[in-house]
C-alpha cells in the first residue's frame, strides 16, 4: 500500500504505538534490514493501539521497591565494628522546617535594602519555595546558577540568570562552544573555585533564591551591576543572619514550629548508649542554641548521653588547622581559662582541632562513624585524611524516593530507556525513511527526559541526576560518605550490628548479575536486556 507518515508515527509515538514489540516474533538482536522496513515503515504491519500499555512493562509492586526510610550504602560497613558515633547538630540531629527558609530570605533581603542600600523595590520579592535545589553551581562572573554533572558538563535547560532560564545556545557560547566546565574553574575541595561556587548545605537554598531575585530585579529594571560585588553582598547578608544569631533566636522562640522529629532523635541516641556505644557532638553552632534544642528534643539530661560535646568548632578548619586549642565552657556557656589536658565526659568544649581530639581520645580509624549534612565541611576530611567512616544526612532523599516510586516516573523512565535502546541499535540505517523514524524517537526521548526532570523540580530536576549522569553533588556524595539516609532516625530500622552492602552496580562493560537488578520488569521491553540496572 506504499509508505505512510501515519505508520511511522504509529511506531515511534507512545500515544499511537503499534502492538508490543514482543508480539513481532522476530529477534531484534541484529535485525535484518527487511525486518526494519517491514516493522517500521510498511502500512501492512500496522496494528495501532490507543496508548502504550506501560503497565505491562512493569511487574506488580515494582513502584514500591525503594524505601524512603532506608539507609543506602556506597561502601560496605558493619555497624558491629563501630564503637564511637559522632554527630553534627544542624540538619543532622536537628531537622528544621522549611518555614525557616522564608525567614532567612526575608531578613537577608531587608539587610541588603537597609544596610547595603539596595533598591527598595527588592522588598516586593518573596521567597520561592522549590525554586533551587542543593548542589547547584554559581558562576560569579557570568551570573549563572546551574546544575553540573559528575563529568563537569552543564545540564542544558538548568542554567538560570536571575529567575529566567538562559537559552542552551547562549550557555554553550558563554563557555567557548561547549557545555564543559574546565577543572581549574570548578569548585575545589571545599566547594569554592576561582569563579564557581557550589551551594552544598540546606541553608544555601534561601541564598540561591535571593541571589536569583536580586539579579532578576536588576536585569528587569536595566540596572548595571558588578557581578562580584553583588555576589559578595548577598553572601554577607546571609552570613549576618547566622553570625548575628538572628536565626537562632527564631528557632529558640518556637521550637515546636521549626524543629522536626525530636522524639526520634532521643530514641536513636538512647539506643546507641544502651548498646555501650560512645557518642560525641561536633558543631559550629553556639552552646546556648544547641543546649536549648537538645533539651527540647532529648530532655534536660541530654549531655549524659554524650562523652564529648564541642561547639563553635569552626568546621572545616577544625579538621585541618592544628593551631586552635580547646576551650572549656561552664554550665552557663561562659569561657574557662584552664589549659585542656584531657577531654572529660559531660563537659562542654569550644573550638579546638581534630588533631588534639584524636590525641586526647585515641578515637581513630574505622571504629568511628560520624554523621553530617555538609559533604565538604562535615565529611570530606574525616574520610579521606583520617579514615573515619561517614554517614551523610540528605533530607531531600525522602521526597526524591517518593517520586521515584510513582507510576508516572517508572513508566516514563522505562519508555525512555526503551527509546534509548532503539536509537542505539537502529542508528546504522541512514536512508531517508529510517532517518525520519530516528528523529522522531530522539524528539520523544528528549520530551520524556524533560518530563522526568520536572517531576523533581521544574527548574533544576533531581539533586542526584542530570538527565542520565550523576550530578556533581552525587559524585561527592559517593566519594565522601560510606552510607547516606534521609535522617538519623533511619538508624532505628536496623540492628546495631547490621552490615550494609552496596549494590554491585554493573560497569558499562559488565552484565548485571544480581536479582535485585533484574526486578524492574525491563526484560519485557526490547533492548533493555542490557539496561536492567535502571531502577
Amino acid at each position: 500500500q506504499g509508505m505512510s507518515s501515519y505508520c511511522v508515527r504509529g511506531v515511534v509515538r507512545s500515544s499511537e504505538l503499534t502492538a508490543r514489540y514482543s508480539s513481532w516474533n522476530v529477534s531484534l538482536a541484529s535485525p535484518p534490514k527487511e525486518v526494519w522496513y517491514n516493522r517500521c515503515v510498511s502500512v501492512t504491519f500496522v496494528r495501532t493501539v490507543s496508548h502504550l500499555d506501560t503497565l505491562h512493562l512493569l511487574p506488580p509492586g515494582v513502584c514500591n521497591l525503594l524505601n524512603p526510610a532506608a539507609i543506602y550504602a556506597n561502601n560496605e560497613i558493619s555497624l558491629g565494628d563501630v564503637e564511637i558515633y559522632g554527630f553534627d547538630y544542624d540538619y543532622t540531629l536537628a531537622q528544621y522546617s522549611n518555614l525557616l527558609h522564608s525567614m532567612i530570605f526575608n531578613t537577608a533581603r531587608d539587610i541588603l535594602i537597609e544596610q547595603f542600600k539596595y533598591p527598595e523595590g527588592l522588598g516586593k520579592y518573596d521567597y520561592i519555595p522549590g525554586f533551587a535545589i542543593r548542589g547547584l553551581h554559581y558562576d560569579v562572573q557570568k551570573s549563572l546558577l546551574m546544575k553540573i554533572d559528575a563529568f563537569h558538563y552543564v545540564q542544558l535547560g538548568t542554567a538560570y540568570r536571575g529567575l529566567k532560564p538562559v537559552p542552551d545556545e547562549e550557555v554553550i557560547e558563554l563557555y567557548g562552544g561547549t557545555q564543559h566546565i574546565p577543572l581549574y574553574q570548578m569548585s575545589d575541595f571545599y566547594g569554592k573555585g576561582p569563579s564557581l561556587k557550589q551551594f552544598m548545605d540546606i541553608f544555601s537554598l534561601p541564598e540561591m533564591t535571593l541571589l536569583s531575585s536580586v539579579i532578576d530585579y536588576f536585569i528587569t529594571h536595566g540596572i548595571e551591576f558588578d557581578q562580584v560585588h553583588l555576589y559578595k553582598d548577598i553572601s554577607d547578608a546571609i552570613k549576618d543572619v547566622h553570625v548575628k544569631g538572628v536565626m537562632y533566636k527564631w528557632i529558640e522562640k518556637d521550637m515546636e514550629k521549626y524543629i522536626l522529629h525530636g522524639d526520634e532523635i532521643y530514641a536513636v541516641l538512647n539506643r546507641l548508649v544502651n548498646h555501650n556505644k560512645k557518642l560525641f557532638l561536633i558543631t559550629n553552632s553556639p552552646f546556648s542554641f544547641v543546649d536549648k534544642g537538645m533539651k527540647h528534643m532529648v530532655g534536660k539530661n541530654w549531655r549524659d548521653l554524650f562523652d564529648m560535646v564541642i561547639v563553635q568548632a569552626d568546621k572545616p578548619n577544625f579538621f585541618t588547622d592544628r593551631r586552635k586549642p580547646f576551650r572549656k565552657l561552664d554550665d552557663k556557656g561562659s569561657l574557662q581559662w584552664d589549659k585542656i589536658s584531657q577531654l572529660e565526659k559531660g563537659k562542654i568544649y569550644k573550638e579546638g582541632n581534630l588533631f588534639d581530639f584524636l590525641r586526647l581520645t585515641g578515637w581513630r580509624g574505622s571504629k568511628v562513624l560520624y554523621f553530617g549534612d555538609h559533604l565538604y565541611s562535615d565529611l570530606a576530611d574525616l574520610m579521606l585524611r583520617h579514615g573515619w567512616r561517614t554517614g551523610a544526612i540528605v533530607p531531600e532523599l525522602e521526597t526524591e524516593i517518593r517520586i521515584i516510586n510513582t507510576e508516572q516516573y517508572m513508566h516514563s523512565l522505562t519508555w525512555q530507556q526503551a527509546l534509548t535502546g532503539l536509537l542505539e541499535r537502529m542508528q546504522m540505517y541512514q536512508d531517508a525513511e529510517s532517518k525520519q523514524v530516528l528523529l522522531e524517537w530522539m524528539k520523544e526521548r528528549q520530551e520524556i527526559r524533560s518530563l522526568t526532570k520536572n517531576l523533581f523540580n521544574p527548574q533544576f530536576g533531581s539533586i542526584f541526576r542530570t538527565f542520565h549522569n550523576p550530578t556533581y553533588f552525587s559524585r561527592r556524595l559517593v566519594r565522601f560518605s560510606d552510607i547516606y539516609m534521609a535522617s538519623i532516625s533511619c538508624l532505628l530500622n536496623y540492628d546495631v550490628n547490621f552490615t550494609f552492602y552496596p549494590r554491585r552496580t554493573p560497569l558499562q562493560h559488565e552484565a548485571p548479575l544480581w536479582m535485585d537488578q533484574l526486578c524492574t520488569g525491563c526484560m519485557k521491553t526490547p533492548f533493555l536486556e542490557e539496561m536492567v540496572h535502571i531502577r
